[in-house]
């Protein structure tokens, strides 16, 4: 049925001269992939609860009473926990499936929220807080970019995995506004809280997608994810600075303020919801080597700006909306490649294993080399430049992907 209607769609703005023939066949494969859709809501109700929460993970640790290298070494151990867990996926999979295992790592991701209400500094509820959050992050984002990989149209990723970021970014203006708020209004308990039943309730659509099964034996599997885990590493090195670090130097420049943080956190998304699809579709008419030079530069450039402008508000906040320019230009190409790879691989799922244990490693590495850099008393503003050696590596690793291709 979407099939026909996406036909008469296509066919009716044809007639009108909108369309040119070269979009009809990826814009009719997109409006007619149901599990591609349904995908997409899901993740676009998981970015609205990370949006009302996640981004302010980092923040919340630092208003707990964490001085900030201590939050940058509680979220190492995020990682290195996520490292050693995620070897158990395997089993898990080949037991009850990929759908089901993206299902309950959606609602174990949705439990963190509340033990995050929960912190006062050292102690239990931290704890607690780093297992749930790093078994919970383990079984999600391993399993769900398996399932995504196995279930989307390698020729028409680019599309996807843009349009599926630019869903995410449109969520991602509500979900801060909504968090700050929420945090200054009604306190962290309501406010996460809130935020764990929009993220649970973002399983429903999953129980229409259809279930992938796990081989049990894949030679060669490992050898395969290489390239993926390399990304990886790189990816994650990357995101310890530009993402974690960055929340905050951003929190503090701001005075501490939830609803301002809040606010330049929707601004950013904003700004950057307009970019994914534009870029998905450049990657898919084959013009990766150039989106690879446009992403990796822009995401250099805006590294540098960052550390020279985060100390004052209104540079701080443009860095910020610049950066989300990036991720949409970024992510896509970054995910495309690595979908891709796991698609030609023997086992997709052993693949995403291999390749999120890769940014586990890079992330967690990056996390405690910021950490030891703050507590020896090296500036912020050198800290905030260190993802630009995992945007070198990246850079090298993305061109050779799509030399190849």
């Amino acid at each position: 049925m979407r099939a026909k209607v996406a036909a008469t769609i296509v066919a009716g703005v044809r007639r009108r001269g909108v369309l040119p023939r070269r979009e009809q066949h990826a814009a009719l494969a997109f409006l007619s992939n149901n599990t591609v859709n349904w995908l997409n809501l899901h993740y676009g109700f998981h970015a609205l609860a990370l949006g009302m929460a996640g981004v302010f993970f980092a923040s919340f640790l630092l208003a707990a009473g964490l001085p900030a290298p201590t939050v940058l070494a509680v979220l190492a151990a995020i990682f290195g926990g996520r490292f050693f867990i995620r070897p158990l996926i395997l089993p898990l999979a080949r037991r009850f499936g990929l759908k089901a295992l993206v299902i309950a790592g959606t609602l174990l991701t949705a439990a963190q929220y509340p033990l995050l209400a929960q912190v006062h500094g050292l102690g239990a509820p931290l704890i607690a807080l780093c297992v749930v959050a790093s078994t919970g992050d383990t079984l999600y984002w391993t399993t769900y970019h398996a399932y995504f990989a196995a279930l989307g149209d390698p020729e028409h990723r680019g599309h996807q995995v843009g349009a599926r970021e630019a869903a995410a970014a449109v969520m991602g203006v509500i979900g801060p506004l909504v968090g700050g708020w929420a945090l200054v209004t009604v306190g962290p308990q309501a406010a996460f809280g809130a935020a764990g039943l929009v993220l649970a309730a973002s399983a429903i659509p999953l129980l229409r997608t259809p279930e992938v099964t796990i081989a049990r034996q894949a030679p060669g599997a490992l050898r395969a994810a290489l390239p993926g885990v390399l990304i990886f590493v790189a990816d994650g090195w990357v995101q310890a600075g530009f993402y974690f670090l960055w929340q905050i130097a951003l929190f503090v420049t701001l005075g501490r303020n939830f609803a301002a943080f809040g606010g330049a956190m929707a601004l950013s998304a904003l700004v950057g919801a307009v970019s994914g699809l534009v870029l998905g579709r450049l990657i898919d008419r084959g013009h990766g080597l150039r989106v690879v030079w446009l992403a990796v530069g822009a995401l250099a450039a805006v590294i540098v700006f960052r550390a020279a402008g985060y100390a004052s508000p209104l540079p701080a906040v443009i860095a910020s909306a610049a950066g989300a320019v990036v991720t949409a230009i970024y992510t896509p190409t970054v995910m495309t490649a690595v979908y891709n790879q796991a698609r030609l691989s023997p086992c997709i799922l052993r693949f995403q294993i291999a390749a999120e244990g890769g940014f586990d490693a890079g992330c967690a590495t990056g996390c405690l080399a910021t950490a030891l850099m703050l507590w020896g008393g090296a500036p912020l503003f050198a800290a905030l430049l260190l993802p630009l050696i995992g945007a070198a590596a990246m850079f090298a690793l993305l061109r050779r992907h799509y030399a190849a291709a």
